[in-house]
């Protein structure tokens, strides 16, 4: 009998679940499977997919193959077509024993024909997450929570909502326990992740915020050493959550945030709910809070309508805000989005538009590691010879240490991408 072989595409709540899966597959005896996770944030994302499935099909030709993920739940009759695919289950099904059970059943032949190929119901009828089946998961360095899954936003861009359903929140006492669980485990950091972070709570009694979900984990925790937010969109950063930034040292000096643009027009064009000055401001106050506070961003290049100047807004926005860890989006047509039926920009003006972001994001990183020559960081070590600051740069060692070890060290140099240690 052979174990399920697990192919994981897109975002860090996709690994999350991927674990959870090959719990769940190996407790109802699935065997000889494969199981491709998808994404389907753009275009490119689910042609990937499609490419990773037909690859995997060559390399097992015996094996049932399975597809899930955010692509299978937005076009599950696209992967259904595929002849290497065996069966497509949706987001939610993927999280559910029964299906893992009926899939092992299925496949040993107890019930030939029942097990349908297609198993995908209507995602927005889902309440509840799934965020207590694993403690999270991670390499020795660090761990990943899931707090939330899904958004109660519609971006006029984004797919997302319609492969994940609406926000709802993982209780904050589940979380609490989980993360005393993987600090008794030996882990370091843990990573707060999800769809729409700051949404956290609003499904919940008395409508906590994420804040307060941090400060909680903080003072429940104490001996956690270090807490990082994966993404947040930070025109809904509550009090709670800003007061930690300033006091709490165990809350990672970075944030990434869902920026997308720096046009209040093309802002608006996609749904967005801050402006161009709300970004700015946010960037401001969070440094003056935290001076060493350090930020990524998510932006799309190439926004249906956007014209040189507008592009050039998002351009300088990237050192307005002194953003260092650039996510750069080239856009591409959602089917069934609002922004797929606006006037596209030409493929090539998005493409120049992509690298010249791109080129910004090397500039902004070169700053940051450049000021950090001759500083001493603590540094999480995430393999034998390289680890993370705080601030969430890479640090090249040129001795071996342990995975998961935290220690401090002098930075001599760098070479434009990764911190060196002395």
């Amino acid at each position: 009998m052979s174990v399920p072989k697990f192919t994981t595409l897109g975002c860090r709540l996709n690994a999350y679940e991927t674990e959870a899966m090959k719990a769940l597959a190996e407790e109802a005896g699935v065997s000889n499977a494969v199981v491709v996770n998808t994404c389907a944030v753009t275009s490119e994302a689910v042609r990937k997919a499609r490419q990773e499935i037909r690859r995997l099909r060559r390399e097992n030709p015996g094996a049932h193959l399975i597809v899930t993920g955010c692509a299978a739940q937005t076009e599950p009759e696209t992967f259904a077509a595929m002849a290497e695919v065996d069966s497509v289950i949706g987001n939610t099904e993927k999280m559910t024993p029964d299906t893992w059970k009926g899939m092992a059943a299925g496949m040993a032949g107890d019930f030939i024909g029942e097990t349908e190929k297609v198993q995908v119901d209507d995602i927005m009828s889902v309440t509840e997450t799934a965020g207590h089946l694993i403690d999270g998961f991670g390499t020795r360095a660090r761990a990943y929570v899931q707090v939330q899954n899904g958004c109660d936003h519609r971006c006029t861009f984004c797919i997302i909502p319609y492969g994940r359903g609406n926000s709802r929140s993982v209780p904050a006492g589940v979380i609490v326990d989980q993360i005393k669980r993987l600090v008794q485990k030996g882990y370091n950091e843990i990573v707060l992740t999800g769809v729409d972070l700051t949404s956290w709570g609003a499904d919940l009694p008395g409508t906590p915020r994420l804040g307060d979900l941090v400060m909680r984990i903080l003072r429940l925790v104490p001996d956690l050493p270090r807490l990082r937010i994966s993404s947040i969109d930070s025109i809904e950063a509550d009090d709670n959550l800003m007061l930690a930034i300033a006091t709490e040292q165990r809350l990672m000096p970075h944030l990434h945030l869902s920026l997308q643009h720096g046009d209040d027009l093309i802002l608006k064009r996609m749904k967005r709910r801050h402006l161009r000055d709300d970004a700015i401001a946010f960037c401001e106050e969070a440094r003056r809070l935290r001076p060493d506070m350090t930020f990524g961003a998510d932006i799309i290049a190439g926004f249906p309508t956007e014209t040189e100047a507008q592009f050039d807004n998002s351009l300088r926005l990237v050192s307005e805000c002194d953003l260092t860890w650039l996510h750069v989006f080239p856009y591409s047509p959602r089917p069934g989005t609002p922004a797929a039926r606006m006037p596209q920009v030409d493929g090539r003006a998005i493409k120049a538009r992509a690298a010249a972001l791109r080129a910004a994001g090397d500039k902004q990183v070169r700053k940051h590691l450049e000021a950090q020559v001759g500083q001493s960081h603590d540094i999480l070590m995430e393999g034998p010879n390289r680890g993370r600051t705080r601030q969430f740069a890479e640090v090249v060692f040129d001795t071996d240490h342990t995975a998961g070890e935290m220690l401090t060290a002098r930075i001599s140099g760098h070479d434009k991408s990764c911190l060196i240690a002395a």
